[in-house]
């Protein structure tokens, strides 16, 4: 499948190429470097975190460590301090360990974020041990019970399940916040908000999905009325595995900037978290975010007839729907 829409194409059949075409894609952009970081509370955590995080998982898979602890360390100091990781076998290759390196010295200076994919509580807490030996550190900030779609949720939601053993390991120490994440399904986030006290959500959000999964309507709205968190991933509608750098992503790169004021122009979304192996990518990314404004609506509605034929050429790409 040609997962690709053209340019030409673009410009042609949508009003959304004003849009894209004036949004600057420069790197270098000197007037943004001198802008702050916008921060932004992150619901009942409380806690005030930059509105771009750092997704390891690109560096993990494309780079060695020398050059991933480089970037991490120039992102931490530019204020990109939320770094979101998981273990190798959820698809983010080396990071962990790469990170680790880092946080050795720099612990105190970063929101650490990782993950646990497993239904069970005993085998959740073992893989929560693991990262947490991977990284150096005695406790996350954040973790997830990821790719929430794919768990069986009768076990992960019972008294032996994942989330009764996040919220002891919660009590212990070991981390601060306990939150869910996920590409698809957004029945099932409904069901752990209902069960859990969570304190933060993070899905996959772009104006293409929004036509195929729409966690911005379904989901984000309830999570909202217990001020969890929201964090929004896959703004740029993941990479495209078709790349195997992974440095092409499924969103066309004229619409880039717009899709990255989208996640930040929904009602309560915190921060985007957005996956970077390279120091081009980490200036431009960070010279969107310290430009950041919401998107008029015009804007949003020019964005619509383009996310709908984007939506139709990618289909249910993560996942069952229902």
């Amino acid at each position: 499948m040609d997962h690709h829409l053209t340019r030409r194409t673009f410009l042609k059949t949508t009003t959304a190429g004003a849009l894209a075409l004036g949004a600057e894609l420069l790197s270098d952009d000197a007037e943004a470097a001198a802008r702050p970081l916008p921060r932004r509370v992150l619901g009942k955590t409380g806690v005030r975190v930059p509105i771009l995080g750092f997704g390891t998982a690109s560096c993990g898979i494309r780079r060695n460590v020398p050059n991933a602890v480089e970037l991490y360390n120039e992102a931490i100091d530019l204020g990109v301090n939320y770094m979101d990781t998981a273990p190798s076998n959820t698809g983010y290759g080396r990071a962990q360990v790469q990170l680790g390196h880092v946080l050795k010295d720099r612990r105190d200076d970063v929101f650490l974020v990782t993950k646990t994919h497993e239904a069970g509580g005993d085998a959740a807490l073992r893989l929560l041990e693991k990262n947490l030996k991977e990284l150096q550190t005695d406790h996350a900030d954040l973790v997830y019970v990821h790719s929430l779609g794919d768990l069986d949720l009768d076990t992960a939601l019972g008294p032996r399940g994942v989330f009764a053993a996040l919220m002891k390991a919660k009590r212990e120490g070991l981390t601060r916040f306990v939150g869910v994440s996920g590409h698809h399904r957004p029945a099932k986030f409904l069901r752990a908000l209902k069960a859990y006290d969570i304190d933060v959500l993070m899905c996959a959000v772009n104006f293409a999905d929004r036509h195929t999964y729409n966690f911005e309507q379904k989901v984000f709205p309830v999570a909202a009325q217990k001020n969890v968190g929201l964090v929004a991933m896959k703004v740029y509608g993941g990479a495209n595995w078709s790349d195997k750098t992974m440095s092409n992503r499924m969103m066309p790169k004229e619409y880039l900037p717009a899709a990255f004021r989208y996640a930040l122009s929904i009602p309560r979304v915190s921060l985007a978290v957005v996956g970077m192996a390279t120091r081009e990518e980490l200036m431009q990314n960070l010279a969107w975010a310290r430009r950041f404004r919401p998107l008029s609506d015009a804007e949003r509605q020019s964005l619509a007839p383009v996310g709908r034929k984007l939506a139709a050429r990618w289909g249910a790409h993560f996942g069952p729907v229902g």
